[in-house]
């Protein structure tokens, strides 16, 4: 049962998850598991927040004992012609027994979403996509084995091995190898055409990991330093860290010449060549390969998740996903998942379209982009209309909005600006935020910067409560300080080179919420002699702009709440989501071979967080992260507005195995570590 955040017994929990691998000097830790759930009676092994003595076994797991396995009729009919082998010569050896949320489900039927388009990937991670070595425990208490059947760490954290199950395949049929893995890491990681910037995540001591095949079914990565998060890292989104080497190796250079890579585009060359239209793109080589690496996009990339896409994004106003007969996960009674036949995601480009349709009932389960505070009044009197119910997402984020203002301005009078922080502290105290609570927000939240919540072992009053007071006065006074006093015909402040003083504040098109506030802010900072103009555009185009580093202001919620150590983005310029610096980001992720090197506060933190990534020493862990967080203090770096509030999600009554109340964090990717496999539906 998920609790809320002021619950005892819920704060040592958070506490717990977040504790890293503690291994004793010149021990080996193996660790395994046979099962996992959302119900699972045990803490399945291969729990890595709980500390593993050297030579010792993490955790007991529970053996599911499952004798024989079944089908969905559509793939029986399948094997009955012939045409796909029986289910049993499909699963691994040892498949994943996956313990339904409330009870067995039945074959069949769709479930329905609705999706923004080609800039919504992070719909289709969150849904379908949530596979790995490891995963999150339903409850976020810790990591889990996925795709891994063991692992074994040395003493100091830096050499993994992973045994992969023995008999995964993907979608196509073809067998998951370790080859896999290191095609991933040493051609496409590794190769800096394909990925101009190496993961930080992998980087320790400023050096790429080594990756050694080590048998059949296992590797080996041999780390620089510690890699004291390695476990965490891996159970965040996205970080699958394999791909199907068998098929992709056509588009790559060191095995396929240019011709055989122009032959392999065929007949989709010409969604390919809308989609880099789309992208910005040209049509160089790292551009096919991307776009045919993404899963989302080309129906023939094999896959290892419960559907593969089969109508990709692009290819009209649906998107469709079938099941994956080779799907390596079962339940308790050895029904292959899962149980759902396909997924279909309508295109809309506004949210309001989205909302009508889940009124009428044509949205079977989903949160994303309808689920807004101002929506609920009208998704509660419409439950019975539209035959669904609501169910709760408890955040880990700590803000419901944070204005970031471009401290790595390219305009070198504009970052003079942003960078004094009395601009910042002005900008903040001009902001009357219990008028915005009450009227976005309907009261709910209290007012904060950006800070760990109260619940985290790393809260800061100074960080969370300072420059909150709604006071013009003092806001007008630390502008003059600043020398910003002379202003045009309207009032409006002007720059130290007489330019008038403009701030165009971008915002995603489809978050109203956010739109909302900034339609308040800009009365606000006007009323201080601040000129601003919001700026509503696509989610792409918002990514593309602040990646690329062209926008004056951007604005987004405060994640890293609870989850501090591994989503630091607002403490520190620590990935291309810290909107406030992302020169200095990408002059961290990059080792300082691009973008620009950061003034002294931040460049320090840097530094602390590298240590932190060193060491598998949970208290030397704490302590850096607390120093961050102090620095982070002084800093200032971006403006919030309150606390972020419970928020809710749709499910129709005839769909089923989704529990009333579920986490909700893009780190914890709901409803992803439920195992959305289970989910199943009565309509047919």
């Amino acid at each position: 049962m998920i609790r809320h955040p002021d619950d005892r017994q819920w704060r040592e929990l958070l506490w717990r998850r977040r504790r890293t691998l503690a291994l004793g000097a010149g021990g080996l830790v193996t660790l395994a598991v046979t099962a996992c759930g959302p119900t699972s009676p045990a803490t399945p092994t291969g729990d890595s927040s709980k500390p593993a003595a050297p030579g010792g076994t993490g955790g007991t797991g529970t053996t599911l004992q499952v004798k024989s396995f079944k089908e969905a009729p559509q793939l029986a009919q399948l094997v009955k012609d012939g045409k796909l082998p029986p289910v049993d010569q499909r699963l691994p050896k040892e498949p994943v027994v996956v313990t339904p949320w409330e009870r067995v489900g039945q074959y069949g039927g769709q479930w329905r979403m609705a999706t923004t388009g080609r800039a919504d990937n992070a719909l289709f991670t969150r849904t379908i996509n949530y596979e790995g070595l490891v995963r999150w425990t339903p409850d976020w208490k810790g990591t889990m084995a996925d795709v891994a059947t063991k692992w074994e760490v040395n003493g100091d954290a830096t050499e993994f091995t992973f045994t992969i199950r023995e008999g995964l395949r993907w979608s196509d049929g073809k067998p998951v190898v370790p080859d896999d893995f290191v095609f991933w890491l040493e051609d496409i990681q590794k190769d800096s055409e394909l990925t101009p910037v190496f993961p930080s995540w992998l980087v320790t001591d400023g050096k790429r990991p080594t990756i050694t095949k080590v048998g059949e079914n296992a590797f080996k990565y041999q780390f620089a330093a510690p890699n004291g998060l390695m476990f965490q890292q891996l159970a965040q989104p996205s970080r699958f860290i394999a791909a199907p080497s068998h098929y992709l190796k056509q588009w790559h250079k060191k095995y396929s010449t240019e011709a055989g890579i122009a032959a392999g585009i065929g007949q989709r060359k010409q969604l390919i060549e809308e989609e880099m239209k789309r992208r910005g793109l040209s049509g160089d080589y790292a551009t096919f390969f991307t776009i045919m690496n993404d899963f989302t996009f080309n129906p023939d990339l094999p896959v290892i998740t419960a559907w593969k896409v089969t109508r990709g994004v692009g290819e009209g106003q649906r998107v469709v996903f079938d099941r994956n007969p080779y799907y390596w996960k079962v339940d308790t009674e050895g029904n292959q998942l899962p149980y759902i036949d396909q997924v279909v995601a309508e295109q809309h480009e506004k949210a309001d379209t989205m909302v009508l349709r889940a009124l009428n009932g044509e949205i079977d389960m989903q949160d994303r982009h309808i689920a807004s505070n101002a929506n609920k009044a009208v998704f509660v009197d419409g439950q019975q209309k539209g035959s669904y119910k609501l169910f709760e997402t408890v955040p880990s984020g700590m803000n419901t909005a944070i204005l970031a203002l471009n401290l790595t301005h390219k305009d070198p009078e504009m970052r003079k600006i942003f960078q004094d922080k009395r601009f910042r502290i002005g900008l903040s105290h001009a902001i009357n935020r219990k008028e915005a609570i009450d009227l976005i927000y309907v009261g709910q939240g209290t007012p904060a910067q950006p800070g760990p919540l109260k619940q985290s072992p790393f809260y800061s009053e100074k960080l969370s409560t300072q420059y909150l007071d709604y006071d013009p006065a003092k806001a007008n006074g630390l502008l003059d300080e600043m020398g910003l006093t002379k202003k045009d015909g309207r009032g409006m402040r002007l720059r130290f080179d007489g330019k008038p003083l403009f701030i165009a504040f971008e915002v995603v098109a489809d978050q109203q919420e956010r739109i909302d506030y900034l339609q308040l802010v800009k009365k606000y900072w006007a009323a201080v002699g601040v000129d601003m103009e919001l700026k509503a555009e696509d989610r792409s185009i918002f990514y593309t702009r602040k990646q690329a580093n062209d926008h004056d202001a951007g604005i987004w919620g405060g994640d890293g709440g609870l989850e501090v150590i591994l989503e630091p983005r607002w403490y520190f310029p620590f990935s291309d989501e810290s909107i406030y610096g992302e020169a200095w980001q990408l002059w961290y992720r990059s080792s300082g071979a691009q973008g620009e090197e950061p003034p002294e506060a931040p460049k320090k933190q840097m530094e602390l967080y590298r240590r932190l990534l060193a060491t598998g020493d949970e208290t030397s862990q704490t302590n850096l992260m607390k120093q961050i967080i102090e620095i982070a203090a002084e800093e200032f770096y971006a403006i919030g507005l309150a606390t972020s509030v419970n928020g809710y999600g749709i499910q129709r009554n005839d769909f089923f195995n989704v529990p009333k109340t579920m986490i909700g964090s893009w780190l914890y990717p709901n409803p992803g570590p439920l195992n959305p496999a289970q989910f199943f539906t009565t309509r047919k």
